[in-house]
């Protein structure tokens, strides 16, 4: 049976149009969100990896205790994890 009322085959096409657009900006907005938490993760480890090497340095050069070190090593991890929630908000 062919539908030969033109209005109600365009409210189909409208509605079909509809649903992949609706699909598609979807998966644009997954993808956003994922690259998100990737450049958030990166962020993240590379704060770690500074800290760490930040730890070594400061422990090496003799500028201060081992507490201060650890402190600074902590203020950098803290710096990473607020930059990571920057990239995710």
């Amino acid at each position: 049976m062919i539908d030969s009322n033109p209005t109600r085959r365009s409210g189909r096409t409208t509605a079909w149009i509809a649903g992949v657009l609706l699909v598609l900006s979807g998966s644009a907005f997954a993808t956003e969100q994922a690259q998100e938490r990737r450049d958030g993760r990166d962020a993240k480890q590379d704060a770690k990896q500074e800290a760490r090497q930040n730890k070594v340095d400061c422990k090496a050069a003799d500028q201060k205790n081992n507490a201060e070190c650890r402190q600074d090593k902590r203020d950098t991890k803290q710096d990473g994890r607020q930059e990571k929630r920057d990239i995710k908000h």
